[in-house]
């Protein structure tokens, strides 16, 4: 489900009159019984609202004066957002006959045709006051205060997030809270102002039109009005013409594959950075613990704690928190079950939020193994907005393969990871013959279109790939660095490079120069390590045939710790 609330303007929108029809009502009930929230976001004064409205329990909060105030119909409880006007502001209005003048705990209202004195007033009293307009009447608040204020203290309150929420009025004043919810709805009634702004305008008026939005939420969820909210789609690149490619904000399951160097972590480094820009939750799954440097991320786990499912849940817990889930301190045979307890109790939280909009996971071959016990029926039927990262799509479990509706390949073997994931995912191959993707390119290929040649756009962070992992975590079986020595009498196994070095400081010198003359380190470097600067500084360091042991075990050193930092020991 994309929208778990419903934030409703109340004089124009969800009243006619000042009256809310039964109709309305009903309509209401229905939302609240398929488990969505209601916030009422509204001008009025509480007392006023009280006294016209008595089924204002429907809403879980209500915003009142304009931003100003907030209210709790289950416990009664009024909260003001901002302080009270100053009694010589309002003892001033009264002498330039100014009236009628309503004030409220926060809001001082009256009518724009006192527009004029009570600018001079704000201005003669040096005040840091606004005035807002709505339909005829004017509303005094302290700078800064408006519906959208409001309503993200109330959305807050609720956990949840303007990604997550419609929006519907029919005013100037409701300009501000549409402008920050994820779908803006205007009533037929409103003004032609808000009309132009809105995703959607209502064919009926006032509550009708509220009755009318409604029932499309609840037979779709609003799907329909979805390529109507392309303000929202996130820049990914352009194509070789130059025109933008844009991906929906919502729908979509990515696939990024091509091999180590190849560009897929910046993109998805890139995409992370415009998601977190544009206020989407994120969480990524971050089995080698490639993402931690990430300005915008709260890591959790490390190489001393075990991420768990519970401290990933309570850091999402606050809406605007984007969390990096880091596998770095989880042995290898284990990552398939935590990331399985974590997976599940994600999509159950989703399903009662919406949060995190977005889950990215990285080395998904790691927790959706091709050939692994992971439970098929673990994966939701209804899964979006997933972006799984991985060397080729034949390493990845069938199932999950089925569910990517977008691949983006890159590489020099870019056209191959296309052909080889239209056999997977049972998509007829292009007809085409397809482009060289060069670095910084990619092929990318949408459900029941034809693939595009597009120019990534760049991320602002450098990702330092497999940073943590090569100097702190555990390496795949397989790509450790086995000290044997020239007779093979040693067996020491260096599981990452913080292991590396420390065993290098012990081991004896014959054993150390047998490894260093043949070249053994670069190699380690090049292949299991996956940098090739390291390995190419390494190598010409093997061949200064002068060195002593102690003088070349420095200068390696050197290399892996000015590229890899190292945990404090």
């Amino acid at each position: 489900m994309r929208y778990h609330c419903l934030a409703t303007d109340y004089d124009g929108t969800l009243a006619h009159d000042g009256k809310v029809s039964l109709e309305t009502v009903d309509a209401l009930h229905a939302l609240r019984g398929s488990g969505r929230k209601l916030v009422l976001v509204t001008g009025r004064e509480l007392v006023d609202l009280l006294a016209i409205f008595p089924e204002l329990n429907l809403f879980d909060l209500v915003v009142a004066e304009n931003g100003g105030v907030l209210y709790r119909p289950g416990d009664r409880q009024e909260k003001p957002l901002a302080a009270g006007p100053p009694e010589r502001f309002i003892a001033e209005l009264d002498k330039r006959g100014v009236a009628p003048i309503s004030v409220g705990r926060v809001v001082v209202a009256t009518w724009d045709n006192h527009r004029v004195a009570v600018l001079e007033t704000i201005e003669a009293l040096g005040l840091e006051l606004q005035m807002i307009f709505n339909k005829g009447a004017l509303m005094v608040l302290p700078s800064g205060v408006n519906k959208a204020t409001g309503l993200a203290v109330a959305l807050g309150e609720l956990g949840l997030s303007v990604r997550n929420t419609v929006g519907v009025g029919d005013a100037e004043n409701d300009h501000a809270f549409l402008s920050v919810c994820e779908c803006a709805v205007a009533v037929a009634n409103a003004l032609p102002a808000l009309k132009e702004k809105a995703d959607i305008v209502t064919k009926g008026d006032h509550g009708s039109g509220v009755v009318e939005l409604i029932k499309s939420l609840l037979e779709s969820d609003l799907a329909s009005a979805a390529p109507r909210l392309s303000r929202h789609d996130i820049p990914i690149g352009e194509s070789q013409d130059g025109a933008p490619v844009l991906l929906p904000a919502y729908g979509e399951n990515i696939l990024a594959a091509g091999h180590s160097g190849s560009g897929k972590s910046t993109f998805a480094t890139g995409l992370i950075e415009r998601l977190a820009d544009r206020n989407y939750q994120l969480c990524i799954i971050d089995p080698e613990g490639d993402y931690t440097t990430l300005p915008h991320l709260l890591n959790v786990g490390d190489e001393q704690s075990e991420v768990t499912a519970e401290l990933v849940l309570d850091a999402l817990r606050k809406p605007l928190q984007n969390v990096n889930a880091n596998f770095i301190g989880v042995t290898f045979k284990r990552r398939a079950e935590v990331f399985l307890s974590l997976f599940s109790r994600l999509q159950i939280f989703r399903s009662q939020t919406g949060r995190p909009q977005w889950l990215v996971i990285d080395e998904a071959h790691h927790v959706f193994p091709r050939d692994g016990q992971f439970a098929e029926a673990a994966i939701p039927q209804n899964l979006v907005n997933t972006v799984l990262v991985t060397v080729t799509p034949n390493l990845l479990q069938p199932a999950i393969v089925g569910k990517i509706t977008m691949l983006v390949a890159v590489g020099d073997d870019a056209s191959a990871i296309v052909q080889q994931f239209a056999s997977l995912a049972g998509w007829q191959r292009p007809s085409e013959r397809l482009p060289k993707v060069r670095r910084g390119e990619a092929l990318l290929w949408a459900k029941n279109c034809p693939p595009i040649h597009v120019r990534i756009a760049p991320a602002h962070t450098q990702l330092v790939r497999h940073a943590r992992k090569y100097a702190a975590g555990e390496l795949p079986p397989g790509r450790e660095f086995h000290f044997r020595g020239p007779d093979g009498k040693l067996n020491l196994r260096a599981q990452n490079l913080m292991i590396f070095l420390q065993l290098a400081d012990g081991v004896d010198d014959d054993t150390w120069m047998y490894h260093f003359r043949n070249g053994d380190y670069s190699q380690w470097f090049r292949e299991a390590i996956q940098s090739d600067e390291l390995a190419n500084e390494a190598e010409s360091i093997e061949q200064q045939h002068d060195l002593s042991p102690a003088e070349s075990r420095a200068l390696i050193r050197r290399s892996v710790e000015s590229r890899f930092t190292m945990p404090a020991r």
